[in-house]
């Protein structure tokens, strides 16, 4: 099995947009099935493509790719002797523990690929196009979804969706997109049930927050999903006194960077706990001492 054929199967789940880990064997201690060099694409269900040893390391592998998936943070693995299913960070390596009969020791590099970040813009207002120009040039590429949209007013977008019915709308967009609503009063309530159907990493609305809480009542009211409703983000955007629609455009834009980013910052640090406070010792004051007439300045 060749490592084109592995990269090609990766370039597949890449296109599709499927998150998946690219796991390569780093070192061997025989006996072991795998040699240094062997690749595997493995996705959360399992390897898809190649070979990097035997059953016994596949539920370690399986586990690592889960947690690198969802936190987009590569990992080396050592999966050695010892008993099943136990697990200790040694340095910047976790070590599986494998209770097979081989004997062999493996070590791995588990790298996390996960589909790139959408922007999906529902709207045909100046400040969906607006958006839709400025996106592009920060890395996400673009689809807008409006009713009667013209492709030609949306230039730099990858796909202009001509309708705003949920129907018509998931299956061309698809999931885990980050979403915008910017109709700003035309089929505002249309556009928030298209949002809320196609399954978003986060959904933002421009609007005022006494507007989006009319509009949020009446989409529960209409039986869409609470949690789902509670969730999206209105008012949208940074707080930076933006009056024009290419200023508020940049102020959505850099709301969504942050959400896009805030899954790959690192996890705060504890703050130290406070030392306990330190009892200071009572001391006795010194009895007065009697003032010796005839010194140089008075003193005791």
């Amino acid at each position: 099995m060749s490592t084109l054929d592995v990269l090609s199967a990766a370039t597949r789940l890449q296109q599709q947009d499927q998150p998946y880990a690219l796991v390569s064997v780093l070192r061997v201690q025989a006996p072991a099935s795998a040699k240094p060099g062997d690749k595997a694409v493995v996705t959360a269900d399992g390897i898809v493509h190649g070979w990097i040893g035997g059953g016994c390391a596949q539920p370690a592998v399986l586990r690592t790719v889960k947690n690198a998936l969802a936190d987009g943070v590569a990992r080396v693995i050592r999966i050695a002797p010892a008993e099943a299913g136990g697990m200790r960070e040694l340095d910047d390596v976790l070590e599986f523990g494998m209770a097979c009969h081989s004997g062999g020791t493996l070590e791995l590099f588990v790298d996390p690929m996960l589909p790139r970040a959408r922007l999906t813009i529902v709207g045909d207002s100046p400040l969906a196009a607006a958006l839709a120009g400025l996106a592009p040039r920060v890395g996400l590429p673009v689809t807008v979804v409006a009713h009667g949209a013209d492709a030609a007013r949306f230039p730099d977008a990858v796909r202009v969706v001509a309708s705003d019915e949920a129907a018509d709308v998931a299956p061309a967009v698809g999931p885990g997109s980050f979403v915008v609503v910017a109709t700003q009063g035309r089929r505002d309530l249309q556009g928030l049930r298209a949002a809320l159907a196609l399954g978003a990493r986060q959904v933002f609305f421009v609007a005022s927050a006494r507007k989006a809480q009319v509009l949020k009542a009446q989409l529960v009211a209409a039986g869409c999903d609470a949690a789902a409703v509670d969730a999206i983000v209105a008012p949208a955007g940074q707080a930076i006194g933006a009056q024009t629609p290419e200023e508020i455009a940049l102020s959505v834009l850099a709301a969504v960077v942050a959400a896009r980013r805030a899954a790959a910052a690192p996890a705060a640090v504890p703050a130290a706990p406070a030392p306990a406070p330190v009892e200071k010792p009572v001391i006795a004051p010194l009895p007065e001492m009697p003032v010796i007439k005839g010194s140089c300045c008075g003193g005791t």
